[in-house]
């Protein structure tokens, strides 16, 4: 199945919650997020992490917040919006008192980012409902959010490319060290496996805990490759560069975590796909975050279209054609 959705291109209000406004009920449309590596896992020079991603229009959470006297929730991961609403309204002293519908939900567990875009819109609906002031960074440690890349925090507020500073030994959210509008013609063709999900909660904390320190030499590289191959590409509109940049950048990173995902890719299916796309002398593709999702970038909607068509099967794959999000969240009161 194939997807080209047309999403809103603008985000009025964006990330801020309405600052002081108060309304009888909200809508929140947040967008996914592709974490397309690392930078510094070795972690010498006092940050670690560093990540580089892209804010895309799909998939979305879109849900929506009304006053009410107690708080209930109804749609996809409407036990996550609890939990999220909790937490949420203790961080702003509000009671715990909204009704919310979830419409759109990110797949969880898949490469997207899916519990920070909910968490973050939760907590931007409910402050928006109290007229209280957001911002994603005031909620991280509330929220449980941003422990390791700030790529998620920095999508919900602004959108487009991102590039996060690391954490350092305070713990403190990952500082936005880049933020670059997406080229507008240049298309992500996403790459679901609905069969399985990627490595996610104690299984994650156990792989940072477990796997080997990362080779300095590998991380200093990967730093060129996002200063001096990435974001002039992204400047100029090269994409082969762009994604021959992002392909170099995957390799390490999907070769430092294959004991723990089975391979560079955790999907078979997905390793697969991208294996043909590479064939295809594609200079792009890749697995975003510990997958399984995986992504192939193209400089244009025709040719997106076409490697869709030429990939797609019966089977467990789904494919979305997406673009890159140069806006955050659209918070709006009803």
């Amino acid at each position: 199945m194939t997807e080209t959705p047309d999403r809103p291109r603008d985000a009025t209000g964006q990330g801020d919650g309405g600052r002081g406004a108060t309304g009888a009920a909200v809508r929140v449309r947040a967008p996914a997020r592709l974490h397309f590596g690392f930078l510094d896992l070795h972690g010498g020079l006092g940050r670690r992490f560093g990540s580089i991603g892209l804010a895309v229009d799909a998939p979305a959470v879109e849900l929506d917040a009304r006053a009410a006297g107690g708080l209930t929730a109804e749609g996809p991961e409407s036990d996550r919006v609890l939990a999220y609403a909790r937490a949420a309204a203790g961080h702003l002293g509000v009671p715990e008192a909204a009704s919310f519908r979830v419409a759109e939900a990110i797949p969880a567990h898949a490469g997207f980012g899916s519990g920070t875009q909910l968490a973050l819109a939760v907590a931007a609906a409910l402050a928006r409902l109290n007229g209280r002031s957001f911002t994603p960074q005031d909620f991280a440690d509330a929220l449980d959010r941003g422990n390791r890349s700030g790529v998620g925090l920095a999508a919900f507020t602004d959108g487009g490319l991102i590039v996060d500073g690391g954490r350092d030994a305070r713990g403190s959210p990952p500082p936005v060290i880049a933020r670059l509008p997406y080229p507008e013609a240049w298309r992500v063709v996403l790459i679901l496996d609905t069969a399985m999900t990627g490595v996610h909660g104690k299984r994650e904390i156990e792989a940072f805990r477990d796997l080997p320190r990362f080779p300095e030499a590998e991380a200093a590289e990967i730093c060129r490759i996002v200063l001096m191959q990435v974001m002039p590409a992204a400047v100029v509109a090269d994409p082969d560069a762009f994604g021959g940049g992002i392909t170099a950048i995957q390799r390490r990173i999907g070769d430092h975590f294959a004991p723990h995902q089975g391979g560079r890719y955790a999907s078979p299916a997905v390793a697969e796909a991208l294996g043909a796309i590479a064939a295809r002398g594609i200079t792009g593709y890749g697995q975003s975050s510990w997958g399984p999702t995986g992504f192939a970038l193209l400089p244009s909607e025709a040719e997106a279209r076409a490697l869709v068509a030429e990939l797609e099967r019966p089977g467990p794959l789904r494919f979305v054609i997406a673009r890159g999000r140069n806006a955050g969240a659209l918070v709006e009161s009803l």
